[in-house]
């Protein structure tokens, strides 16, 4: 699901946070996550088997409300783990990118106020004027905190994703796809951009997002692009090219849609054994505290996910109309679920050699937490344990400490882009935080 609008206090203050050591075989160090596991966190073949019956929450509304964080408070790791701030004082800071030189970009905006949302825009800088811009910090140091800060690019269209390929830059905004002449160590975008795809705006609460990566040849560009409403209540024509994951060539020509009836999709990633697409998905909301669980999952080429029509396989949402039983019977089951509501923004498969044994090979996905929900779900950074290219076992909670209690409302920040960097550390954008963490082992 895609939460509505946060509340936000001032910016943070710097803190940092040492943990003791742990032994990497010491399964201790890692907390199981149990929350909503009777219907919501699990293999998604089993969690399709257990799911509750719909009811109508369309009246059910527990919004954050962000208070910062203070003082020495920073997001809870396991033991070994040291988590720093990489980068305070950005502007709703969503997503990130490790150039080739190792510089790091990070784009940030904001989803576009409705007319309805006075009051919200009071009180929070979730939705309103956006910064339109991309950051790009420098660690010439190597000791893991950047001393070069500069402002990359403005005057984009909420620009979201960002990718390198050799001497172009890519940035996705929410109505296209730029390509950029990029030279390594430049500070500022530089020369005349070119809009090779053009892509439809906006969409329901934050779905406005779009992320794009590359296949591992580059011989192929993947483009994300999410729903432009809940449940298709603005009709099917508004959903062209929509709730899909879209393959184009490094030009912009060739384009075919690779992957549909995924909601929102927005973390991209390709598990290293065997070289699949995954991605993290937001799914529908007001049909439940329960329903439905958001997810991560291996993208079949021509694969069909449900959205609107069914969830989880033959899981028919009665909402839609007329209904397409040929659609839901051909409904893809997701691989790992995730917890209703949480809002799975992100998903990073760990490659480097930092963390222990235990951490490495599966993927961390970021949960930017409910509101479409009686209690808090998500709010937190789990990993999920993979064996030859499948999630095994039970997600772990990883990062914690972002909310007060399960109750609400009271948050300090939300965990959005989990991203690896190439010395083995990981950066999670938190913005409502308006902060870029770093998390690094330390441990013995």
């Amino acid at each position: 699901m895609s939460p509505r609008p946060v509340l936000l206090a001032a910016a943070v203050s710097v803190a940092l946070c040492g943990t003791a050591s742990a032994q990497e075989s010491e399964a201790a160090t890692i907390r199981t996550d149990r929350a909503n596991a009777t219907y919501t966190i699990g293999s998604g073949a089993r969690i399709a088997e257990r799911l509750p019956a719909p009811t109508d929450t369309s009246d059910v509304e527990l919004q954050p409300r962000v208070v910062g964080w203070t003082g020495d408070r920073v997001p809870v790791a396991p033991e070994g783990f040291t988590v720093t701030k990489y980068a305070d004082g950005l502007d709703y800071p969503r997503w990130l990118h490790q150039l080739e030189n190792g510089d790091v970009l990070v784009s940030e905006a904001r989803t576009a106020p409705q007319e309805d949302q006075t009051e919200v825009l009071d009180r929070s800088r979730a939705y309103g004027p956006s910064a339109n811009r991309i950051t790009l910090l420098r660690d010439t140091d190597g000791d893991g905190t950047p001393d070069v800060r500069e402002v990359f690019a403005t005057d984009l269209n909420q620009p979201f994703g960002m990718l390198q390929q050799g001497e172009w830059l890519y940035i996705a905004v929410t109505d296209g796809l730029w390509r950029y002449p990029y030279t390594a160590g430049q500070t500022r975008l530089e020369g005349e951009g070119e809009k090779i795809l053009d892509l439809p705006a906006g969409g329901y609460n934050n779905h406005w997002t779009r992320n794009v990566v590359a296949n591992a040849d580059g011989s192929k560009l993947y483009v994300t692009v999410g729903s432009a409403s809940n449940v298709g209540e603005y009709g099917m024509d508004e959903e062209a090219r929509r709730a899909a994951i879209l393959e184009i060539n490094p030009d912009g020509s060739g384009e075919r849609i690779f992957a549909s009836g995924l909601r929102n999709p927005n973390g991209v990633d390709w598990e290293p054994t065997t070289g699949a697409m995954w991605t993290a998905v937001n799914e529908r909301d007001e049909i439940g505290d329960d329903l439905v669980p958001d997810y991560i999952t291996r993208v079949q080429d021509g694969g069909f996910y449900g959205w609107p029509y069914a969830y989880y396989g033959q899981n028919v949402d009665t909402r839609i109309q007329p209904p397409r039983p040929d659609l839901a019977e051909k409904t893809l089951v997701p691989d790992f679920a995730v917890g209703s509501h949480t809002s799975a923004m992100s998903l990073n498969f760990y490659q480097g050699e930092q963390f222990p044994a235990l951490y490495r090979g599966g993927a961390f996905v970021a949960l930017h937490g409910s509101w479409n929900r009686r209690s808090f779900a998500g709010y937190k950074v789990l990993y999920v344990p993979f064996e030859n290219g499948t999630p095994t076992g039970e997600a772990q909670t990883f990062l914690s400490g972002f909310i007060t209690n399960d109750a609400g409302p009271d948050v300090y920040g939300r965990p959005t882009h989990i991203y690896g960097l190439r010395d083995g550390s990981l950066l999670l954008t938190d913005d409502a935080g308006d902060t870029v963490w770093r998390v690094a082992y330390t441990g013995g």
